[in-house]
């Protein structure tokens, strides 16, 4: 303010200084409001465009006078103990990533980001959280990805994610949790399409193993350098992952626990598991029928302390918690049970067991099972299949002629005819009632035709049109002239017929 009212009123000449009306008038309205603040800014931070950076600037409170058109704010490398309601002056509408990393954060109020509704990438990095509790991140509904990396979170109260419902990936690496973070995905009201969770570097000793497996095809989940219990029904999660060919293990697969030479809790000796290479299997039962299905590889019963676990269609079963009377169970030798089939049993089934060794991704763990009236289906294809083919053959047949038809009318109506040459050098012409189907001009100078029986010629008699007026020739001709024609019958008639009589008189 000090900068624009030197500005506006300035100094003249050296006996001193006066007030300009005009810029006394803006002033005047510039304090009532009338006149809007272009915002500068703040020495402490550098703007370019619509990016502002207050990085390293030991800051304790946010600048008053910030511009709110920025779109990246970066607030890193400061001396930021706590975000309250009012730690933002004024809305930033256009704001998508907001960096808050290296500060000494280690309060968050209830309503903080209200004033920030679009960002999409939150920085919280190396800060000095401990717990987060419910509803921190509220009005964050926007938000895509979440750091909070290198702080001190022990504890995760129900309903921390709460409003987080864009979260795709979340990074908690480099904390205290002792306990894996299960109600991310259980929690109606957090993160529906989460994909990407790194717990990697924390202090967990146990995980939901039937529950990761369940979300397995739903993205990565980092558990490298943690103190995790090498018992069985982890090392077949390992197992199963390594053969899907999850990333988090296949790429870090030297920072896991359970390795070659790692001293496994319980009886996970790979007996009773086949070594052969295992291939698909398939499964078919008609709905009602009880069907069993064998574990792949497995040939003995589960000795004690293992564990088996069946990923089906709809759920995932232990074999330590099965109940042996509900439709999916689990037998005491790994077997899966299906009580009574449904046409929604159908599917594929996996079967996770410690084995001793990763299974090549190449080899398959799966079980397919159909259930379902398999010879009307069969039937049902061959049908279509001889549908499709007489559909095929009818075309053909109908194009074939066509193609005939076009020929024939192209054979009829654009083959040349040449009339024959009548006697004294006249021609004679091809009369209304004349009617000649010639193959060649050759052949119709000649008189001939082909006996293929292909083309058919009638001469009726007719006059000549070379000379109208002139005088007849007294003398007839009496050569004979040959006919042709074809009976009802198919066969051909040549023969030659004579003047009439009443001509010669």
């Amino acid at each position: 303010m000090q900068v624009i009212v030197s500005q506006l009123l300035g100094k003249t000449n050296v006996e001193g200084s006066h007030c300009n009306p005009a810029a006394a008038a803006m002033l005047l309205l510039l304090c009532l409001g009338l006149l809007p603040i272009v915002a500068t800014c703040p020495t402490c931070c550098l703007c370019a465009s619509d990016i502002i950076s207050c990085s390293g600037r030991n800051l304790s409170v946010l600048p008053f006078d910030l511009p709110s058109y920025a779109t990246r704010l970066d607030l890193s490398h400061n001396a930021l103990r706590a975000l309250r309601v009012d730690w933002i002056s004024q809305p930033f509408d256009r704001l998508s990533t907001l960096v808050l990393s290296k500060n000494s954060i280690s309060q968050i109020e209830v309503a903080a980001f209200t004033l920030t509704p679009h960002v999409l990438h939150l920085d919280l990095s190396s800060n000095q959280l401990t717990v987060l509790n419910s509803s921190i991140f509220t009005g964050l509904r926007e938000l895509k990805e979440l750091l909070l990396i290198g702080n001190q979170i022990a504890h995760i109260k129900p309903g921390a994610f709460g409003d987080l419902n864009s979260l795709q990936r979340l990074y908690l690496s480099a904390n205290r949790l002792t306990a894996f973070p299960l109600e991310l995905y259980e929690e109606s009201s957090g993160p529906h399409n989460l994909t990407f969770l790194d717990l990697s570097y924390n202090r967990l000793s146990k995980v939901p193993i039937q529950s990761l497996l369940s979300l397995t095809n739903r993205g990565g989940i980092y558990l490298q350098q943690n103190p995790l219990v090498c018992d069985c029904a982890l090392v077949a999660l390992l197992e199963y992952w390594m053969w899907k060919q999850h990333s988090p293990l296949v790429d870090f697969r030297g920072e896991y626990p359970c390795g070659d030479g790692a001293k496994l809790e319980g009886n996970c000796t790979s007996q009773g598991v086949s070594d052969l290479p295992l291939k698909a299997q398939t499964y078919q039962a008609e709905p009602g029928e009880w069907l069993r299905v064998a574990c792949p590889g497995l040939t003995i019963p589960v000795q004690e302390g293992q564990v088996v676990f069946w990923v089906t269609p709809r759920m995932v079963l232990n074999s330590s918690t099965s109940d042996q009377s509900a439709h999916l169970s689990i037998l005491p030798n790994g077997t899966l049970e299906i009580q009574g089939t449904l046409i929604e049993d159908s599917g594929t089934y996996e079967c996770v067991v410690t084995r001793g060794h990763y299974y090549d991704p190449r080899e398959s763990l799966e079980v397919r099972v159909i259930i379902g009236n398999l010879s009307a289906s069969s039937t049902t294809g061959v049908a279509q299949r001889n549908t499709s083919e007489h559909f095929n053959t009818a075309f053909t047949t109908l194009a074939s002629c066509v193609i005939s038809i076009i020929l024939v009318l192209l054979y009829l109506y654009l083959t040349p005819c040449r009339c024959q040459e009548g006697r004294g050098g006249g021609t004679t012409g091809c009369g209304a009632r004349a009617l000649i189907l010639c193959s060649d001009p050759g052949e119709v100078e000649s008189g001939q035709r082909r006996s293929n029986g292909k083309r058919v010629a009638f001469s009726d008699p007719h006059v000549e049109d070379s000379d109208m007026s002139g005088p007849k020739t007294p003398a007839m001709n009496l050569e004979p002239h040959s006919t042709e024609g074809i009976l009802k019958n198919g066969s051909r008639t040549v023969g030659q017929t004579l003047p009439d009589p009443a001509q010669m008189a």
